[in-house]
């Protein structure tokens, strides 16, 4: 991986958002695997969430700051969902924001990465369709 055009602040940017994606997944995963039963939706998140992954894990360790993250502590809309569906459409939506970040930083320096997570989002898209919409 080529980080000259990656900085500090970028390798955090990059590791918030690696997190953020994953966990996204993972909520929205669990609720499918043990609340659904739902093996082929499930086993599709679980696929997208192995593929988000990078070559450059401990240096993204070496910039994370988490304790000083200046957004830190959680916002009321954070703190309250009316219920299950406001959850995967929450973790769903922070997926695909995630997915974004991590194309658009990659552009500078690993366009392959970059591609690797626009079809990450572009999955989450379609998997939040059929979620949903199957839940009705």
């Amino acid at each position: 991986m080529n980080n000259t055009n990656l900085s500090p602040e970028l390798f955090r940017v990059i590791d918030a958002n690696l997190n953020r994606l994953k966990e996204g997944i993972r909520v929205v995963e669990d609720i499918l695997r043990y609340k659904e039963n739902d093996k082929t939706l499930a086993k599709k998140l679980k696929s997208l969430r192995h593929q988000a992954v990078t070559d450059n894990t401990k240096e993204l360790l070496q910039y994370r700051d988490s304790i000083n993250d200046v957004l830190r502590p959680s916002t009321t809309s954070e703190q309250t969902r009316d219920n299950l569906e406001g959850i995967i459409i929450a973790n769903l939506k922070r997926a695909q924001e995630s997915s974004r970040v991590l194309e658009e930083l990659y552009k500078l320096n690993n366009i392959g990465e970059s591609e690797k997570f626009k079809h990450i989002r572009y999955e989450l898209y379609d998997l939040e369709k059929k979620i949903l919409l199957d839940q009705e």
